[in-house]
């Protein structure tokens, strides 16, 4: 039994959008085009695959059962389309990656720059976010890989430590007398300026718990960079990783480390049933070299 690629990818097409007309525009093809080719496939497999609920169309219980396989098919089709690409057009491939904006901007630019330098026709797209929404992304297949702070949960997912790194407290140019041990109790008096959330703020929030004070942050934002520019305005405290203040010293940031230290770790996450490209190779490499940092 041989299957149709075109009519598997029409079955896709029309399961995930809910609708023939949309399948059939989304492709260039007419709706009876669509249609004949779900008909061809119900017909070779026995079985109903797509059944209209409401004005939605939608896949019948065998549809579903189908639908694992098939999308695994398409996947596998186009990594097979896009491995043997660079020999037809000699470009390098495609690379997705998915992370937050502070490695983006303070840890990525090196190992992009490794990767461009030896694939220079490679296409790379950087998709941020925080942790949760970057996992959904590679749980879709929508990135080939995440870079993301730990904890990662999902037993598809393969995940390789990368960098563990230190949150510190970051004070404003004019602020005198800080004291040498940062603890929760010190910080919850201060006017806090906290991340809003992810994985970081959930760290964070962990260890302000040890202090006997309410914790009330005065301000919460979901940019690190725009913290740095609150504190720099003399407007609060914030907790950062510490990669975010390594070029603070021109900017007269005052960085110190909390009591006890908090960390947190960046992992590598792929799925287990990923196809290894070359670009996914070269990202995987080039993480795997010890950091200068």
């Amino acid at each position: 039994m041989d299957f149709d690629l075109r009519q598997l990818k029409s079955f896709i097409d029309v399961a995930d959008l809910g609708s023939f007309s949309a399948a059939a525009e989304k492709v260039g093809l007419t709706q009876p085009a669509i249609s004949l080719h779900i008909r061809l496939l119900e017909k070779q497999l026995g079985v109903r695959l797509i059944e209209r609920v409401g004005r939605r169309a939608q896949p019948t219980s065998a549809g579903r059962d189908l639908l694992v396989h098939a999308r695994r098919i398409a996947d596998e089709v186009s990594q097979a389309i896009e491995t043997v690409a660079p020999h037809r057009s000699g470009q390098s491939g495609r690379l997705r990656i998915g992370t937050g904006a502070t490695a983006l901007i303070y840890f990525l630019p090196t190992i992009l720059r490794e990767i461009r330098r030896l694939m220079p026709g490679i296409e790379i797209r950087v998709e941020t976010g925080n942790t949760p929404d970057i996992v959904r992304l590679l749980e879709n297949n929508e990135i080939d890989a995440a870079i993301v702070t730990f904890p990662v949960t999902g037993r598809s997912l393969d995940l390789r430590e990368l960098h563990r790194e230190e949150l510190v407290a970051v004070f404003a140019p004019d602020v005198s007398a800080i004291p040498e041990n940062i603890d929760a109790d010190y910080l919850c008096g201060q006017p806090l300026l906290l991340y809003q959330g992810g994985n970081t703020r959930k760290l964070v929030d962990g260890w302000l718990k040890d202090s006997s004070r309410r914790v009330q942050p005065v301000m919460e934002l979901g940019s690190v960079e725009a913290l740095k520019t609150l504190v720099e305005s003399g407007l609060g405290v914030a907790i950062v990783p510490a990669m975010a203040v390594h070029d603070a010293a021109s900017k007269g940031l005052q960085p110190r480390s909390l009591m006890p230290k908090l960390e947190r770790h960046l992992v590598l996450a792929m799925r287990r049933d990923k196809h290894m490209t070359a670009p996914l190779r070269a990202l995987v490499a080039a993480l795997s070299r010890p950091s200068e940092a």
